[in-house]
């Protein structure tokens, strides 16, 4: 019986990962992710995503390698998805209070401010879009809020999130100034910025399709939110901030503000440059655009 070889590379540096012998033609990709963890434990198969095309879709658990479109020799792309996993996760210890984070009286209590419940379920949604975006082959020349360049991943992702879910979820933690009138105003903003983000991303995402080498200018599309390609460059980065100061103005926590600070200092340095390679791409590109922030970034 023939025999495959599988070769998993990363999808961002095509560095080689790993290198699988005599797989069987009726492997399954959730096999391959097996066997994958044991050469790299700290990936578990949950973590993984396996995918055709650097830039394509995910593999489904359930595809078999022989019915794929690959050769006897096979090259698989890994992203990882721990990375938006982990802030959700650590996140939710701090909302149902598990025991050893606030004293053993406030063990799986929870809190009586409606508040705290409408902020753990934006946090998550946001994470969970991530990791949706992530499966399903939305394109990003980088993670929306990682900071790796200033932060290690677990600094920023993890410390961020226990800090923020600390001082949120906390059994002395009171709501905002203004109450309910700022809590739903908030909520209208983190909504509709969510909304505007994974808008850009799908329309990102339509513009050049996978294996596509064709380079063209993002352009607004009959949705609405991403009519914001008129003035900005990098309008994903614009409702990211923006999501982030509802959250904010939401909770009225410190730690959510410097969250909120600190991403939209990177995100600007990779909108500048983002909008500085546009310009020397593309002659006729829009010289009405600014980075980030209409009219001013």
């Amino acid at each position: 019986m023939k025999h495959y070889e599988v070769e998993i590379l990363d999808a961002k540096t095509r560095e080689k990962l790993c290198f699988l012998d005599k797989v069987e033609p009726q492997a399954t990709i959730a096999e391959i992710k097996n066997l994958f963890t044991k050469t790299h434990p700290q990936w578990y198969p949950a973590r993984q995503s396996l995918r055709l095309d650097p830039k394509g879709k995910s593999l489904k658990d359930e595809d078999v390698l022989q019915k794929l479109p690959v050769g006897t020799t096979a090259t698989l792309y890994f992203r990882e998805l721990g990375k938006y996993a982990r802030p959700l996760f650590i996140y939710l210890l701090f909302y149902f209070r598990v025991p050893f984070i606030y004293g053993h009286k406030y063990d799986f209590t929870s809190s009586w401010h409606t508040v705290v419940h409408l902020a753990c379920i934006c946090h998550s949604f946001h994470y969970i879009k991530r990791l949706l975006e992530t499966l399903f082959g939305h394109r990003f020349s980088h993670g929306t809020m990682p900071l790796r360049n200033i932060f290690k991943n677990c600094t920023y992702y993890w410390g961020f999130s226990a800090w923020m879910a600390c001082y949120v979820n906390h059994p002395l933690y009171t709501p905002p100034t203004y109450r309910a009138q700022q809590v739903k105003l908030a909520l209208a903003i983190f909504v509709i910025c969510q909304l505007g983000n994974l808008s850009i991303h799908m329309a990102l995402r339509d513009l050049q399709p996978a294996g596509s080498k064709t380079r063209k200018i993002p352009c607004p599309t009959k949705n609405p939110f991403t009519w914001l390609f008129l003035l900005v460059s990098c309008p994903n980065y614009t409702y990211e901030v923006g999501s982030w100061i509802g959250f904010a103005i939401m909770t009225q926590c410190l730690p959510v503000a410097l969250f909120s600070l600190v991403g939209f200092t990177q995100m600007t340095i990779w909108a500048k440059g983002k909008h500085r390679s546009y310009l020397k791409e593309f002659r006729d590109y829009p010289p009405l655009r600014m980075p980030i922030i209409p009219f001013l970034l």
